[in-house]
């Protein structure tokens, strides 16, 4: 009777970790529950019976990996704040609060390893709108908590335009922690310059370099001057875009002189 919850629980970590994997490659709606318990090499009915489907196997795997990373991110805007005494934390404190922790999980092969940065990306970047609203409503918290210290930092924008602006920044943010593009710059950006053949593991002094560069680039579209939306740019339609195309195409080419050979040969 002892064995029985050991395992459940090797059977449960075996589903989890194959679900990750696969989740990595093909994304919630190119994973489907045949392909995890092939990978797990379980039957559907423990799906089923641990998970409650897949979309409970795919809730319960983010939020292992995700759950840990919204803490670790209050915990420090929590510091970042006493440390203000009530003053309004600036944009680079408030970054480096939503930045550091990714990476600090993905240096911890207990809890997420070097895989992480390519689960938090595509876990904010992928279209299902299931997964989206499971993201939204179980961090909802955490989010309320940043875009209010965010509005405290950036008063003059208005609530709305702040939304979009923090909405382009993380998609900016997860862009670039996933994949092998942003440990290929953090390579680059390293002291010891490029390391070829293997991926490089981040370090604290990578994390700092990594956000040097992506944080001015953040910080100037969240001060950017407002827009002016009452103005209406002049747009050329696609159908006036393949008329100009036509009208090009059919344009008599310039006249061809024949060549001095040519006019022997006639």
């Amino acid at each position: 009777m002892r064995s029985e919850p050991r395992t459940r629980q090797a059977t449960d970590q075996r589903i989890l970790a194959a679900t990750e994997r696969l989740f990595l490659a093909h994304g919630y709606d190119g994973t489907s529950s045949r392909m995890i318990t092939a990978a797990a090499r379980v039957n559907l009915a423990a799906v089923n019976y641990h998970f409650r489907g897949k979309r409970g196997l795919f809730e319960a795997m983010l939020a292992g990996r995700l759950d840990a990373l919204h803490q670790d991110r209050l915990a420090l805007l929590e510091a970042h704040e006493r440390m203000a005494d009530g003053k309004p934390l600036s944009c680079e404190r408030l970054l480096s609060a939503l930045f550091v922790p990714a990476l600090r999980l993905a240096r911890d092969p207990e809890r997420g390893g070097a895989d992480f940065l390519r689960l938090l990306g595509r876990a904010y970047v992928d279209p299902s709108p299931e997964l989206r609203a499971f993201l939204s409503e179980r961090y909802a918290p955490s989010i309320a908590r940043f875009k209010d210290a965010f509005a405290r930092a950036l008063p003059q924008i208005a609530p709305r335009e702040l939304s979009w602006r923090l909405h382009f920044m993380m998609g900016a943010l997860a862009y670039t922690l996933a994949g092998t593009d942003a440990w290929k710059l953090i390579s680059a950006l390293s002291p010891a310059g490029p390391v070829t053949g293997k991926r490089p593991l981040p370090s604290p002094t990578n994390d700092q370099l990594l956000l040097r560069r992506l944080a001015p680039f953040l910080i100037a579209g969240l001060q950017a001057p407002l827009p002016d939306l009452t103005r209406e740019d002049p747009v050329v339609s696609l159908a006036e875009s393949r008329r100009a195309r036509t009208a090009v195409n059919k344009r008599p080419g310039p006249a061809v002189t024949p060549s001095r050979g040519a006019r022997r040969a006639a």
